[in-house]
């Protein structure tokens, strides 16, 4: 038995990895000779080197790797920020406001009611609703550079998802503080304030933008200076790093903190500088997306979805009907380009990390509730919403990408070589 830690740990750790990275890269390339897209081929590479399949990448070795998943976030966040200039805002027209809030607020509502249709539980419905809400901005940029898409399509599809977790988030953090208040209230439990509570998601929200911009006008003073595209490149990685533990350490939004901090740099560099950044970080994208689809992979428990059940199709039919037809309403309402309008949500229902993330603090949340109040239902409901948000990941992960594929090659926003 090898002891933990050892040398020949370490030495096992980097050869899973670098085969995981090495079978990964020629797989995606297969995958994608199939018209499907690459990362759907770096996925199924980390479910069978995961825990649950040959266990390569064991959940130990897994949860060591999670900053990469992070980080590889961040980065993503940041890229999209840095295309978000006033200048494309205009090109993609109008009705970009309403596409947003259209596509996340109709999805909570509509996923919302068909859960309590179907669980006739209020708290339940409402934070599988708001968790529901949110996108997974990694997949839909992976396949715009995977397919080196451009177009209005393609630039409503970056503010979309960038701008769609923000406004998740305070969606979330409110419908929390409400499923609390009706869970203990109808238990008798009238001391909750709810009020008190609802400060806490425009806080996350003000103080990640603050700190992206804060971060965003230092990058750019000290990225002027720099020539060299690897010294930018390691700039570029620092700043996302320390963005991401900033975030965690004060609780904020790891991709709305980039996002601005990408924002800042579009809209107040010169256009040499830009360039420069673009280039520096169009390096190292195709690694970030390898590990963070590969690991992402590697979360995932296939198993999970022999346990959807009825509930969690009701979420996946909802969702669909929500984001799609959201869409479709807010951008006719904001007189959004009407084949954006009708396209665009099929093409943003990838979840992944956020979703997951969301529903393992209310799993923690109800837990202690039902410890603090003695409610063995509030933990029933948090266990409820991990295993449909983790069963449902695995579905959307495969159909996201995909539908994101075929909605921009309508378009004819996408080089398919």
């Amino acid at each position: 038995m090898i002891p933990e830690g050892s040398p020949n740990t370490a030495l096992h750790q980097l050869l899973v990895i670098g085969l995981v990275m090495l079978v990964s890269l020629y797989i995606g390339k297969w995958v994608k000779r199939t018209k499907l897209p690459s990362l759907i081929g770096y996925m199924l590479v980390g479910v069978v080197a995961g825990p649950f399949v040959l266990n390569g990448i064991d959940k130990s070795l897994l949860s060591q790797l999670d900053f990469i998943v992070e980080v590889g976030l961040g980065l993503v966040a940041f890229t999209i920020g840095a295309v978000l200039s006033v200048a494309s805002f205009k090109k993609t027209g109008r009705g970009l406001a309403s596409l947003i809030l259209g596509e996340t607020i109709v999805a909570f509502l509509v996923v919302t009611l068909g859960v309590y249709l179907f669980f006739d539980n209020w708290p339940l419905a409402m934070l599988l609703g708001a968790i529901g809400a949110a996108s997974a901005p990694a997949g839909t940029v992976a396949i715009i550079q995977d397919y080196q898409a451009k177009g209005r399509l393609t630039n409503t599809l970056y503010a979309v998802v960038g701008f769609d977790d923000g406004l998740s988030v305070i969606i979330y953090g409110f419908a929390l503080v409400f499923a609390k208040s009706i869970l203990l209230q109808t238990n008798g439990h009238t001391e909750y304030s709810v009020t008190d509570q609802l400060w806490a998601p425009f806080q996350e929200i003000l103080l990640s933008i603050l700190v992206g911009l804060i971060a965003g006008y230092v990058f750019l003073a000290l990225v002027k200076k720099l020539r060299k595209e690897g010294d930018i490149l390691v700039l570029s990685s620092a700043l996302v790093m320390i963005l991401v533990g900033l975030s965690q350490q004060w609780h904020l939004s790891l991709v709305l903190t980039n996002m601005v901090a990408g924002m800042v740099l579009v809209n107040s560099g010169r256009e040499g500088v830009i360039n420069r950044v673009r280039q520096a970080t169009s390096m190292i994208m195709p690694l970030v997306f390898i590990l963070f689809f590969a690991l992402a992979g590697a979360h995932l428990d296939i198993s999970s979805l022999l346990i959807v059940g009825g509930g969690g199709v009701v979420y996946i039919i909802s969702r669909c009907i929500g984001k799609a037809g959201g869409a479709w309403i807010g951008g006719t309402l904001g007189g959004a380009d009407p084949q954006i309008a009708r396209s665009l949500g099929l093409a943003i229902l990838s979840q992944a990390g956020l979703a997951i993330g969301l529903a393992l603090i209310v799993q923690k949340e109800m837990a202690h509730i039902a410890v603090l109040y003695n409610l063995p239902s509030a933990a029933e409901i948090g266990a409820t919403v991990l295993t449909t948000i983790t069963a449902t990941t695995v579905i959307f992960e495969i159909i996201g990408p995909i539908l994101t594929r075929h909605v921009l090659s309508k378009a004819g926003e996408i080089n398919d070589r």
